[in-house]
């Protein structure tokens, strides 16, 4: 079984929970997913099944759309609204000064991740670090917010729609927003909304996914894995070329240099191929392997 699977995650659920459930309900291995969610957070969870975990690094490139709620006046460690309490201020802002404030929050910019994240300093994760009490330097990392809308109000809470680019912390920006407010602010809800072309709409929920499990009709949730391509020009190579691909040989290709996805005259997808000086060679290849 191979295939891209959207799943609409739960709150409650860690990223890990939904791949480990997943390989029960489908029988198989592989399987990953692209883009941690927390366990506060819901929404879509792309996942690759079987041959589909190739395309990995490309699906993590992918740029996100959320949909966040943004608590002022309280500022925690986790800077969401599951952590510890470290100061709370009475002040609320107004929408007035929330629009003002989120201008300094678009186009790229440098931020800090936060230390309960699983990213890695000297082989240790941050959230390991942070859970027995410590904290570490961590280097700012270049993210992009190309959009940062207030959607709208929760009572004293502000609705955040954001779309930005891959490894944006959204509690750390809803945390930033905070600290240019100056009363302090954390993240009290997120849902993904999208991760490149895929959206929620289209997605499943894992009781969804059991019941087809059931029935046997799982399958046809799978989307093909050049989907992730899509905007690739699309090539199709005769019988010989599709040979010589498989064994990891270099093909002649008409035409300017460019990326394309290269399929057998079977209709099989083969690779993701770049064309270079008259040349196509494999960048990732995606055939399947007896």
């Amino acid at each position: 079984m191979t295939g891209i699977l959207l799943v609409d995650k739960e709150q409650g659920w860690t990223s890990s929970d939904v791949v480990a459930r997943l390989r029960g309900l489908l029988h198989e291995r592989r399987i990953g997913h692209a883009g941690t969610l927390d366990p506060l957070a819901t929404g879509l969870l792309v996942v690759m099944v079987g041959r589909a975990a190739r395309a990995s690094d490309y699906l993590m490139r992918h740029p996100k759309q959320y949909r966040a709620v943004l608590r002022p006046g309280i500022v925690t460690d986790t800077q969401d609204i599951t952590g510890r309490v470290l100061s709370r201020s009475n002040s609320g802002p107004s929408e007035q000064e929330v629009e003002a404030v989120l201008a300094q929050f678009r186009g790229e910019q440098m931020q800090i991740p936060p230390m309960y994240s699983a990213l890695k300093v000297k082989g240790r994760k941050l959230y390991d670090i942070a859970r027995r009490g410590g904290e570490v330097e961590r280097t700012p990392r270049s993210v992009t917010v190309d959009a940062l809308t207030l959607a709208g109000r929760e009572g004293d809470d502000f609705v955040l729609d954001v779309t930005c680019s891959a490894g944006t912390y959204i509690r750390t920006l809803c945390h930033d927003i905070g600290q240019a407010l100056g009363c302090g602010a954390c993240m009290a809800q997120l849902r993904r909304l999208a991760s490149g072309d895929y959206t929620v709409q289209n997605a499943s929920t894992i009781a969804e996914i059991a019941a087809r499990a059931v029935d046997g009709s799982v399958g046809s949730l799978l989307l093909p894995v050049d989907s992730v391509f899509a905007e690739l020009e699309m090539l199709t190579v005769g019988e010989q070329e599709a040979f010589r691909i498989r064994c990891g040989g270099i093909v002649p290709a008409d035409g300017e240099d460019r990326r394309v996805r290269v399929y057998s005259h079977s209709g099989e997808f083969l690779m993701v191929g770049r064309a270079e000086n008259g040349l196509l060679k494999t960048e990732k290849s995606f055939f399947e392997v007896s």
